[in-house]
């Protein structure tokens, strides 16, 4: 099967999470957006296509079937490309885990919009120094916290039993886009997140994982994505 993957063009995004898992496990794909433009998207988002309709990309076109949401795209694909153990308890937690991922993704991009996403980070910049200050103190510590506890009491090299998963992606991602918008804060945190700073550098070094890195095909992170680097929300 070749899949599509829907996203909006420019920007990593909730995209990417995707895009990691389909380009590790080698599952062909196409890139719907970056070739035909945003346009292409619109469709599915009006109910105009086949399928179960998305309230907003990510979404993933598999044969007949179109699934929407990150985690539940991943949920979808890891079992048929390897990417999770075949027990259901297994999948349930990957998913969890996945879940919680979303969560701290969200909070970081309420940080430079934390009134309005209709509305520029120009517009609310004083709300969001606040927001910022929290995320940084309190609540990014403390979801960082919480996976390198996960890390540890597991065998320390990955997220979920003695084997590469999908969620290890993810939390490779996840580091990435944090190092970008939060550099000093992540600096701050460097002791404390030793083992998830060797997982992302692991999975940077999979074989496949390096090659899409080095590729086109990876966009940098940038100032209209999830993750925004304004020096004035990274002052811990």
């Amino acid at each position: 099967m070749r899949y599509e993957l829907y996203y909006w063009t420019g920007i990593q995004g909730r995209g990417e999470f995707v895009r990691l898992a389909l380009e590790d496990a080698g599952a062909p794909y196409t890139d719907v957006a970056r070739e035909q433009g945003d346009q292409a998207i619109m469709p599915f988002l009006r109910g105009q296509r086949p399928g179960a309709q998305p309230f907003a990309p990510p979404f993933l076109r598999a044969g007949r079937q179109v699934i929407a949401q990150t985690a539940n795209i991943l949920a979808f694909l890891a079992p048929r490309h390897g990417l999770v153990p075949a027990s259901a308890a297994s999948q349930s937690y990957a998913l969890q885990l996945q879940l919680t991922i979303t969560d701290i993704v969200a909070e970081a991009h309420d940080t430079h919009h934390p009134i309005a996403v209709d509305k520029y980070y120009e517009e609310q910049r004083p709300a969001a120094r606040q927001r910022a200050a929290s995320f940084c103190g309190e609540r990014m510590p403390k979801f960082l916290g919480y996976f390198e506890h996960i890390l540890e009491r597991n065998d320390g090299r990955h997220a979920l039993g003695r084997r590469h998963s999908y969620v290890d992606l993810s939390l490779f991602q996840l580091m990435a886009g944090l190092e970008y918008a939060f550099p000093r804060t992540m600096k701050g945190l460097r002791r404390r997140t030793t083992h998830l700073r060797a997982l992302s550098e692991r999975v940077a070094d999979r074989p496949r994982v390096a090659a899409y890195l080095a590729s086109p095909r990876r966009l940098a992170f940038n100032e209209d994505g999830i993750f925004r680097h304004y020096p004035e929300l990274d002052e811990a």
